[in-house]
């Protein structure tokens, strides 16, 4: 049972969250979670590429996760960039053999063929989400133009369940956290901050089953269901404390969920 927090006043509550956010938020956390594969790489292309499949199959248990992730990045010869702009048809044909969970063979020749389209386009993953977010100002019509850009390329039906729909008011957890990966800068180096011209005060946090209940836990989110509205609820519970860097506090709320911290 999670342990009550309704006798915190707003400055413990505070200060109860900076605790755990240093708690967690520091080298420590990479290797037992998905954004360990994009630190395995030195490019920023190579980076985004990473990141952006391992986030694609981030749900379920974190191990599993990491694993297939990596496994994914040997399938591109551990040059994700480079696979993306230069597979060939036999390249591709290769994937098919992969699966992790629901996320098949032809699902990873999609997302490859997505990906490459917006790095041809665009020069990088990152190139599609600074220049919306610049003529938008919107993270969430980001998400929504990210999302149609990426599959107006020929693919299965099949692969749009492993890219979540704002405009249908899912959670979008695994974009989320891929563009916190991207967005954030500190000094801890988990986090990337390679995306410098979408401001860290203008993410979402990524709500999932740990940060779902640990923000009910603490009062920061009402809502029931696991959708955007409660996405729209957390983050702006979060921005009261830190309205510069609302996600900072992922690491606080997920952190002391799967370690479930406050379970008695």
């Amino acid at each position: 049972m999670v342990a009550s927090f309704s006798d915190l006043s707003r400055d413990e509550l505070r200060d109860l969250l900076d605790e755990l956010h240093d708690k967690y938020n520091t080298p420590d956390f990479i290797e037992a979670d998905p954004i360990s594969v994009p630190h395995s790489f030195t490019d920023p292309v190579d980076r985004e590429v990473a990141g952006f499949l391992a986030a694609t199959i981030a749900w379920g248990n974190r191990r599993a996760i990491v694993q297939s992730a990596h496994r994914m990045m040997r399938y591109m010869d551990n040059a994700p960039a480079d696979f993306v702009r230069n597979a060939t048809e036999g390249d591709m044909a290769y994937l098919t053999s992969f699966v992790h969970r629901t996320f098949n063979g032809v699902d990873f020749q999609d997302f490859v063929r997505g990906l490459r389209h917006i790095i041809e386009g665009w020069g990088s993953v990152g190139g599609y989400f600074e220049q919306r977010y610049e003529a938008t100002s919107d993270v969430r019509i980001v998400m929504s133009d990210f999302r149609k850009e990426f599959f107006s390329v020929d693919h299965d039906r099949h692969a749009e369940k492993h890219l979540s729909s704002i405009d249908r008011g899912a959670a979008c957890k695994r974009i989320a956290m891929y563009m916190r990966w991207f967005v954030r800068c500190d000094d801890r180096g988990v986090d990337f901050g390679q995306w410098r011209r979408i401001p860290m005060s203008a993410l979402y946090l990524p709500l999932d089953l740990h940060t779902g209940r640990m923000g009910r836990a603490m009062g920061l989110l009402e809502r029931k269901q696991d959708d955007w509205k409660a996405v729209e609820q957390i983050t702006a519970s979060l921005r009261e404390f830190s309205a510069d860097d609302p996600t900072r506090y992922d690491y606080s709320l997920f952190g002391a969920g799967i370690t479930k911290l406050f379970d008695e």
